[in-house]
């Protein structure tokens, strides 16, 4: 990569020179990172011969101590392996669509918004709404997320699948038990004209009035945006910003992650007939349930891993359930 990057001809198509470089930086980070431990056990093996020989035990006690360190960063360095899909170090496109079941499947939505919005936060990622569409009652209908960060998508592919929810409900009279469901789908973020290009001739674009809450402005303005992929049939729409352009942009970046997923798609489907079989993922096959009622409990269907602590877990705690699932190699394998 690095003898392609000092090619004379790279930058003749900028977009591919692009990502050539982002790739190649990436791959220089963990290259580095590699050697630097490389060096750094290097050096405690000469310290702990010097220790020896020196009989000196203070010397002794500080090469335990980097021993120590050492091991632990080898084990995270290790654990990033995990990331072995060529998207994984991309930010995620994560969406969450409430299930049949009214305001109950739509406040779960919500929660689940709020849930994946405290991890971003504990993880020190860029957690952005792009669309969101609000329930009628309580919740939210669907919400469309740009989650910004390092190996965000690597982290985030393995919660793509539907959530199950049993409760006794806020919203009923009676308090009776509920179960509900939402989809969450994630995918990587797409580079423009590199993994996926839009024709202006494919694009049809309509304006109208936002149905959301906005003020005055955006109920009497025609801000909203609606884009359909005429070859595809794929339509998006971006209503949340207060001007035309800005959804305009949001709706665009929404579409070039769906493009996307649809070629990624397309060639699992073309794995899957060369292994023999196909999994969906479909409503009957909840990847995890949260039981509030009778019991606590979190259960991921995939690992077996389960927490006692829901409340916790739907606080955004979620990375010990992400690194069962990696640890296993689950998650999104349509790369």
């Amino acid at each position: 990569m690095e003898k392609q990057s000092s090619q004379p001809d790279l930058w003749q198509d900028p977009n591919k020179a692009q990502s050539l470089m982002r790739q190649l930086a990436e791959n220089r980070r963990v290259a580095e990172k590699w050697r630097g431990i490389e060096k750094r056990i290097t050096d405690v093996a000469e310290l702990l011969l010097l220790a020896q020989e020196e009989k000196d035990s203070d010397l002794a006690a500080d090469v335990q101590s980097e021993v120590d360190q050492s091991a632990q960063q080898l084990e995270e360095m290790e654990f990033e392996l995990a990331f072995s899909g060529p998207y994984d170090s991309r930010n995620a496109i994560l969406s969450i669509h409430a299930g049949a079941g009214g305001t109950e499947s739509q406040d779960w939505a919500n929660m689940l918004l709020r849930m994946f919005l405290r991890w971003s936060e504990r993880r020190g990622y860029k957690a952005e709404v792009l669309d969101i569409s609000p329930g009628e009652e309580a919740g939210i209908k669907s919400v469309v997320l740009n989650i910004s960060g390092d190996h965000a998508y690597g982290y985030l592919k393995s919660e793509h699948g539907v959530h199950r929810l049993v409760r006794l409900s806020p919203f009923d009279a009676d308090h009776a038990r509920h179960t509900s469901f939402a989809l969450v789908e994630v995918i990587p973020e797409a580079e423009s004209n590199v993994d996926v290009t839009i024709q202006p001739e494919d694009i049809k674009l309509e304006v109208f009035r936002s149905s959301g809450p906005g003020g005055q402005h955006m109920q009497k303005s025609s801000t909203a945006v609606r884009l359909t992929h005429i070859p595809s049939g794929i339509v998006v729409a971006s209503q949340s910003e207060r001007s035309q352009l800005q959804n305009k942009t949001i709706a665009f970046k929404i579409l070039e992650a769906r493009l996307f997923e649809k070629e990624l798609q397309k060639r699992a489907e073309e794995k899957a007939k060369l292994k023999g079989k196909r999994i969906e993922a479909g409503w009957g096959n909840q990847i995890r349930s949260y039981v509030l009622h009778p019991y606590k409990m979190v259960k991921d269907h995939r690992t077996e891993y389960q927490s006692g602590n829901p409340e916790a877990v739907l606080d955004g705690e979620l990375d010990d359930f992400i690194i069962a699932c990696l640890r296993e190699g689950l998650g999104r394998e349509n790369e």
